[in-house]
């Protein structure tokens, strides 16, 4: 079965002959597939009133277990955004009644954002949309490939994860 890759790949071997292409063959699939994945979650959010930015807060929330809180610190750690995003991002959250603020007992200065049981349910009906959506996309694969490809993008993966900064 022939993809958009390989004539993709076919057409540089014919036009380049002298650059060896083969890293196309993996990393443009991958790229490919990162704007399926992309175009599957925001179909998944948006049938829970959530853009993707929201959901990524939420999720961190949720994560954290009862109470299902996190100071604004954690959570630029766990989103990867800078510390104005996070205030404006919390701000429309709880403008939505998703999460709440409250004082963080231990630093008088401090304060902690708390998921608010209907930002749970927001997050919880949202992650079951998404793995439906994302099981739909690795439906092509058996067990055995799922976790054989999730092995080697992991060792791909892993170095850029675990690099300060």
């Amino acid at each position: 079965m022939e993809d958009e890759v390989d004539r993709l790949v076919s057409a540089w071997r014919r036009e380049r002959p002298d650059l060896d292409v083969e890293p196309l063959e993996v990393l443009s699939r991958v790229s490919r597939l990162a704007r399926h994945l992309d175009r599957a979650r925001r179909l998944a959010f948006s049938e829970h009133a959530l853009e993707p930015w929201e959901f990524d807060v939420l999720t961190s929330l949720r994560r954290a277990g009862d109470p299902y809180q996190l100071s604004p610190g954690q959570l630029l750690t766990q989103t990867l955004v800078t510390s104005g995003t996070m205030t404006n991002r919390i701000d429309r959250l709880a403008k939505k009644g998703l999460v709440e603020r409250l004082p963080d007992p231990s630093d008088r200065r401090g304060v902690l954002v708390r998921l608010t049981a209907v930002g749970r349910d927001r997050a919880d009906q949202a992650l079951a949309g998404l793995l439906s959506q994302e099981r739909a996309i690795l439906g092509e694969l058996s067990a055995a490939q799922r976790s054989e490809l999730a092995g080697l993008l992991r060792q791909l993966t892993a170095p850029f994860d675990n690099t300060p900064g």
